[in-house]
């Protein structure tokens, strides 16, 4: 009952409010458009904490937009060169998988045990993303040499799939380290690999969301639209922006947004 008074509300939100998350969804895909990969973590924090909406039913409109912005981002990495379509596809059904029974299994989860988990994957995604800015560059984590491990691909895959469908995020920062390390994928097309694994992850997802959650749809389609906007300047402008300049100081707001997250849920971790 309370989600679906929080949709009928949904048109009376004020102008201002709708405008900090139309920028915050710009940003999201500007981000995701410079590095590849982090800015759909936010799309949660801008839904729960800018927009309002119950952590549950947060998640679930995210999906879609992590989905579309993804997608749109893959098709440019396509067009370039960038994707490994049969890898990103096999890695990506398998994540799929994970990702809708994730979303199932969210129904018995708490909203602020959900977002309690988010807060720690982001500080798991800041580290992974300080530490891959301060390589030296021009550097390529690709070992010609080095064989796959099919079953480990399959697992991480799985577990991503998993933490997409629970917490609703698109999980770039770990899989294109897994495909990296565990594919022998070059880094240019395991990123553009990652967006096309993420967008398969998300419309799992919010299937598996399907029936039990409600959905915004106006407000989701505004966000998603922004969000696509924002990854399409992304992409013109990543030849122009340090990459590695932007990880770092995109990780240190990861970290404080992390911060702020753990502790409006900190209730969690006292309950008795």
């Amino acid at each position: 009952m309370a989600a679906r008074q929080r949709v009928s509300l949904a048109a009376d939100m004020p102008t201002s409010t709708l405008l900090l998350a139309g920028a915050c969804a710009a940003s999201i895909g500007l981000v995701l458009g410079l590095i590849g990969g982090g800015g759909s973590i936010l799309t949660v924090p801008v839904f729960v904490y800018v927009l309002g909406y119950p952590a549950k039913q947060a998640i679930a409109m995210s999906l879609p937009v992590v989905g579309a912005t993804s997608l749109v981002g893959a098709v440019g990495h396509w067009r370039a060169g960038n994707i490994q379509a049969r890898t990103g596809l096999a890695f990506g059904l398998v994540a799929m998988g994970g990702a809708f029974l994730g979303a199932k299994l969210a129904v018995f989860i708490a909203g602020p045990v959900q977002l309690l988990l988010l807060g720690v994957v982001m500080l798991a995604s800041a580290t992974m993303m300080l530490r891959s800015s301060i390589k030296s560059p021009g550097t390529d984590d690709t070992d010609a040499t080095r064989k796959r491990s099919l079953p480990a691909i399959a697992a991480v895959g799985f577990g991503v799939g998993m933490l997409t469908g629970i917490v609703g995020i698109g999980g770039g920062f770990l899989i294109v380290p897994a495909l990296v390390v565990l594919g022998g994928v070059p880094m240019k097309q395991a990123i553009g690999t990652s967006l096309l694994v993420i967008a398969m992850n998300a419309a799992s997802g919010f299937a598996g969301y399907a029936g039990t959650v409600a959905v915004d749809w106006r407000v989701m389609g505004l966000v998603t639209i922004v969000a696509v906007a924002g990854i399409l300047v992304g992409t013109r402008l990543v030849r122009h922006v340090s990459a590695a300049q932007l990880k770092r100081g995109f990780a240190v707001f990861l970290f404080a947004v992390a911060a702020f997250i753990l502790y409006q849920n900190r209730g969690v971790l006292f309950a008795t």
